[in-house]
């Protein structure tokens, strides 16, 4: 068989992300895996006091108000996600997870366990890799949330998910978590961490890294309250 027939064969298998390849794959979720590479890069860092998330938002034109291009989004009070990959998609998700968080909050009283929230999602990521008609969502989420510590998952385009002490999605995902694994420490402040991942982000985008294109959020473990990144707040910790 020729080269040409093989691709030609293989095509069939990707029309729709119900299909196994007959090696085992779903090519249509390994493009949405794909996809989430070519999103602009974030991280998130459990640290002592808290965890923290913090991304790229690469302004594409200079007359784009940056401050409409969000990246962290709040989900509850003590939860907060980013993203990479088709940012579109991540909203739906973020969106559903926010009601999912309020329906608990009125149901029991009390904020959603991170772990929990994280499931829900990825059973919603699962179930669109198996749908006839629909696509898989091309896109990740960095999950991060304090209840009785502070906690951070990953989930990937087929549902699955991790907790990590530290980890990076998106373009330069590679590079990033290598400085990661060398400089990562378990007793870091917040603060030392974000220091840590505005360097990491400086040195992966060189020449086009700016303190304008950085989005980020805390939840520190002493109030369990999600708050904003400033620029300025940044800018001196960095220092």
């Amino acid at each position: 068989m020729q080269q040409g027939d093989v691709s030609h064969q293989m095509m069939g298998y990707d029309r729709t992300s119900t299909m196994f390849s007959p090696d085992g794959r779903l090519l249509q979720v390994e493009y949405a895996k794909k996809t989430v590479k070519q999103g602009t890069a974030a991280l998130g860092i459990v640290c002592k006091d808290g965890v923290l998330l913090i991304a790229d938002k690469r302004i594409i034109e200079k007359l784009i108000v940056s401050k409409t291009i969000e990246k962290v989004f709040q989900i509850d009070d003590n939860i907060a996600a980013v993203a990479a990959g088709i940012v579109s998609d991540a909203r739906i998700l973020v969106e559903k997870a926010q009601v999912l968080a309020q329906q608990h909050r009125i149901t029991y009283d009390e904020p959603i366990d991170t772990y929990s929230l994280v499931k829900e999602i990825c059973n919603i990521k699962q179930a669109y890799t198996q749908y006839g008609g629909a696509r898989p969502f091309g896109v990740s989420l960095l999950v991060a949330g304090v209840n009785n510590r502070p906690r951070l998952f990953l989930t990937d385009p087929t549902g699955i998910y991790w907790e990590y002490k530290a980890t990076a999605i998106g373009e330069s995902e590679d590079e990033l978590k290598e400085i990661l694994n060398k400089m990562y420490k378990e007793n870091m402040s917040l603060d030392e961490g974000l220091k840590l991942g505005v360097d990491a982000l400086k040195k992966v985008l060189g020449k086009e890294f700016s303190f304008d294109r950085l989005d980020g959020g805390i939840i520190k473990t002493s109030d369990k309250k999600f708050h904003k990144i400033t620029k300025e707040y940044i800018k001196k910790v960095v220092k």
